[in-house]
């Protein structure tokens, strides 16, 4: 080793008479933020770049621990690339449009949007704060659309100062100047020309057709966006007949649908029905002639075995309706009320009068009518019998969606076709996972797509589709041939802005235009969240040259939550506009679970807001909490990890402090001098020195291993095993001999014995720092500053490698220190037992020793004398194979102490012991 390669020149500050690590995030935030450390440098070498497409969170004005947890981990990585000498990217984004946004400025303001009012400049919300939420929905104030839009975005932008000085709080190292809202003017634009593009290929396509709705939201809900909830209702067995009265009965839960029945199905293989298939019967009440017809899904042993099929009452009538090429018979209006008309197929006199009682009623209210109706009929047999069945919800919603039939875009994402479906799970399988175990999600939610990705929706805060349709002049619209702008006009709103060709004056009138007045889903735009922060598409020589240094991105991180929505729809989005992943590596959190090991939701009122233990152990201690959990999996809000992670940023102060203190004490003030010193590997001579940096240098090793592989929790349990038997053996082992004092015998250590303990705990404490940067940012900056004035942060200092320390090793098994430790263990628990001071002296003692434990512990006897305080003699026996114990070998690779932390304990015992007189206590100032 050449002293180039591994010596450390260090420039030492004075240091503090006490070390804490209160106050250490507001002073690093300031210079990190002076300084622009983590801001992003540019560099055009894709090979150089890591870049992070960096989730960005729901703008909704609500805080919880659990937005502390994943992106701790993402930062973690980002630190450690950077000091592997990468540029990162590590942008920040807000997704502060969508219906999350729309709902806390409706509760927060009191207000709601009516389309129909004119914009009002001088409108001023009757409600600022929680007030709001307590309206009922009549009686929240209407305003337009623009006003509502206007309240949205000065809604968010409070809520983002919120969440960025949480992050700021926390020592998330973004690049601040590369921010984005996805409601913003650059992701409209990325958002709308995609979407063209994708048009222009046929990707995208309008349609009307039957889909789900949310009545209360009154916006259409994608396939990935349901969640299927028990639902209590009731089966009621009802009476359809044949033309000569005979009954035939099914079994259902919407007796309210009965109008919109299209034909009775049942199973093909069904011995119960075949006779009758073909034939027709006559609906219950209102007299309508329906057929009855074979289907596969039919479910011969649910219920009567035959079913109704209604325009709509679930998913399956929707498959009946089209594989069987039946009537549309929609009752259900968009509002989850009954229609107002009467419809035409009803044609008996009696059925049109108990349907007009139902015209206008919520379904609740019609199916009581229905049920009451044919109880007298005498089409219903016996009462209804109370059910629970799993019902199809908007993961935000609180009623069962319905099936409503309305026009709609909808983007391909291989739910309707076999050759996308199936490149698009080969993506997958490109895709690294971490964990891989989660990969399986992605496969299930490909394979189990049963149609195309519905991207429109009934709402207003969000990106607008950017489109207008011809009016014909019998004032129909033309949708089949919508107006699209050039890209280079966009972002654009069609409900304001005027497609080429027209003037404002020819807005919704006969041979003018109309606007397209949906606008996309949030996952549209979030699903570009790659394209966005690199800059896809964007004119200019430095747009073109960000986007060729960090896509296809390096990392995407995100909840296990939202494979099937984020990850999945950036996969599909990628593919089809750029022919590749997006990035290469996708890691995916678990939950945060409260005490009791209940995930934590606003609604169960569990949640933790992060302020608080930040304010109460400090951000290091919060991140090793956050840190310390695996990829993958739900952990626990535990705040006894977050008072170890604090013990170890205060032990990592002091320890540093010490050691650099050792020769050049200043005994007047107590205070360490400023000083430049030098630590040379080649100075390392002692074996127990060079046993710790071999060890060191395994530590990095498998640390480096870990976090290559996004293993961060396993490469923090690496580095702080280390790090305590550091503190706890080699610092008591070495520091008499570090201060150069006499021993027992007076004897004074050599200077190159002096110079190899003061150079290992030097390199050491450097490596330890580097080492623990990523995790502990605030506490690790400040030993830096100690240690290497003036030299730069500690963030952006080269991660240590591994082999410049086993060669400072030299050879020397990493088990030396362990054994040593263990000895020195022994000797403590001997005055431990008699309850004596660990300074009483030990004036005589016999260790039994495996024969691997030999060398080891020869080798540092004068050192394990002077931490015990043995002032006489030491006498070592070497113990049987019978009666040595586990032991630990000091041939095998895996160290010793690794062997303790599963349960292996080094056989070291003390056969005989005398102690001398015990020092006397020193008078009380």
């Amino acid at each position: 080793m050449t002293e180039k390669q591994g010596s450390i020149s260090a420039q030492l500050t004075p240091l503090p008479d006490r070390v804490a690590v209160d106050g250490l995030e507001a002073k690093w935030q300031k210079q990190w933020e002076t300084s622009g450390i983590y801001q992003f440098k540019h560099n055009r070498e894709r090979s150089k770049v890591y870049s992070i497409d960096t989730p960005p969170p729901t703008v909704s004005g609500h805080l919880h621990v659990g937005h502390v947890f994943s992106y701790t981990h993402t930062d973690v990585i980002a630190r450690y690339k950077r000091m592997q000498g990468y540029d990162v990217f590590y942008p920040m984004g807000w997704d502060d449009n969508g219906l999350p946004t729309e709902r806390r400025v409706q509760n927060y303001y009191g207000v709601r949007v009516d389309t129909s009012l004119p914009y009002d400049p001088d409108f001023k919300p009757p409600f600022e704060g929680t007030e709001g939420k307590k309206l009922e929905a009549r009686d929240q104030v209407r305003v337009s659309r623009q006003n509502f839009i206007e309240l949205c975005e000065k809604l968010t932008a409070q809520d983002e100062r919120q969440f960025e000085d949480l992050w700021r709080s926390l020592g998330l190292s973004i690049d601040w100047t590369q921010t984005y809202h996805t409601i913003g003017e650059h992701p409209r634009r990325v958002a709308q020309k995609a979407f063209l593009r994708n048009l222009a290929r046929g990707e995208a396509y309008q349609q009307d057709a039957p889909g789900l709705w949310d009545v209360t939201f009154q916006t259409a809900v994608a396939q990935a966006e349901l969640e299927s909830r028990e639902y209590p209702g009731f089966y009621h067995k009802i009476a359809f007949r044949f033309a000569d009265g005979t009954p035939i009965y099914i079994e259902t839960t919407r007796p309210e649908l009965l109008a919109a029945c299209g034909a009775l199905i049942a199973h093909p293989d069904d011995d119960r029905y075949k006779q009758y298939f073909g034939q027709k019967v006559y609906s219950p009440l209102f007299k309508v002639p329906v057929p009855i017809l074979a289907h596969p899904a039919a479910e011969m042993d649910k219920g009567a075995g035959i079913a109704m099929c209604c325009t709509f009452g679930d998913v399956t009538d929707v498959e009946w309706w089209r594989d069987l090429k039946l009537p549309t018979r929609s009752i259900l209006q968009r509002n989850g009320r009954i229609v107002g008309d009467t419809p035409d197929w009803i044609t008996d006199s009696h059925g049109r009068e108990i349907f007009a009682e139902t015209s206008g009623k919520t379904v609740f209210t019609a199916r009581k009518i229905i049920v009451d109706e044919l109880r007298e009929s005498g089409d219903l047999e016996g009462e209804p019998t109370p059910t629970k069945r799993m019902t199809n919800f908007y993961e935000k919603g609180d009623k069962p969606l319905e099936i409503v039939t309305s026009r709609q875009w909808y983007l391909r994402n291989g739910g309707t076709d076999e050759a996308l479906n199936a490149e698009l799970i080969n993506r997958g399988k490109e895709l690294n996972f971490h964990p891989d175990f989660m990969r399986v999600r992605y496969d299930n939610w490909v394979h189990g797509l049963n149609g195309d990705w519905l991207i429109s929706r009934q709402r207003f805060f969000g990106v607008p589709f950017p489109l207008w349709y011809p009016v014909k002049a019998d004032g129909e619209t033309d949708y089949a041939h919508p107006i699209t702008p050039d890209e280079a006009e966009l972002p654009i709103d069609p409900t304001s802005d005027v497609p080429d060709g027209f003037d404002a004056s020819q807005r919704n009138l006969p041979g003018g235009f109309i606007a397209e007045n949906d606008i996309m889903d949030t996952w549209a735009t979030s699903s570009l969240t790659p394209q966005i922060v690199t800059h896809w598409a964007e004119p200019g020589e430095e747009n073109e040259a960000l986007f060729k240094a960090t896509f296809p991105m390096d990392l995407r991180p995100q909840g296990q939550d939202i494979i099937r929505t984020w990850l999945f729809s950036s996969i599909d989005r990628a593919h089809l506009e750029n022919h590749c992943l997006p990035w290469s590596n996708a890691t995916l959190s678990g939950w945060i679970l409260d005490p009791d090991h209940k995930k934590m939701s606003k609604s169960k009122g569990n949640v933790v807001v992060p302020n608080e233990p930040i304010k109460k152990f400090g951000a290091d201690a919060v991140r090793y909490w956050a840190s310390s959990a695996r990829l993958g999996l739900d952990a626990t809000y535990d705040e006894g990890q977050m008072k170890i992670g604090r013990r170890l940023a205060i032990k990592l102060l002091n320890a540093t402090k010490f050691a650099l203190a050792i020769g050049r004490e200043d005994e007047q003030h107590h205070v360490a001098s400023a000083a430049k010193v030098t630590w040379n590997p080649q100075d390392v001579t002692e074996t127990i020195d060079r046993s710790v940096l071999t060890r060191l240098g395994e530590v990095i090793a498998a640390a480096s291993d870990s976090l290559e592989s996004y293993e961060h929790s396993k490469a923090l349990e690496t580095i702080e095993s280390f790090f305590w038997d550091f503190c706890d053996d080699y610092i008591e082992l070495a520091k008499n001999r570090a201060y150069g004092t006499a021993d027992a015998t007076g004897k004074i250590p050599d200077a190159a014995a002096v110079q190899s303990a003061r150079t290992t705990l030097g390199l050491g404490l450097d490596a330890f720092t580097r080492l623990l940067a990523p995790y502990l940012p605030f506490s690790t900056e400040q030993v830096w500053s100690w240690m290497h004035d003036g030299a730069g942060s500690v963030h952006v200092a080269q991660w240590p490698k591994a082999a410049v320390y086993a060669e400072a090793g030299d050879g020397v098994n990493a088990a030396v220190l362990t054994w040593s430790g263990n000895a020195l263990a022994e000797l403590r628990k001997i005055k431990s037992e008699a309850k004596v001071s660990m300074r009483t002296p030990i004036t005589s003692v016999t260790l039994k020793l495996p024969a691997e434990a030999e060398d080891a512990v020869r080798s540092s006897l004068i050192d394990i004398a002077e931490a015990g305080r043995v002032t006489g003699e030491i006498t070592i026996e070497i113990a049987s194979t019978a009666d040595a114990g586990t032991g630990a070998s000091a041939d095998s690779d895996a160290s010793a102490d690794s062997d303790a932390q599963d349960g292996d304990t080094p056989s070291i015992k003390v056969i005989s012991s005398t102690l001398g007189e015990p020092p006397a206590k020193k008078p009380r100032k």
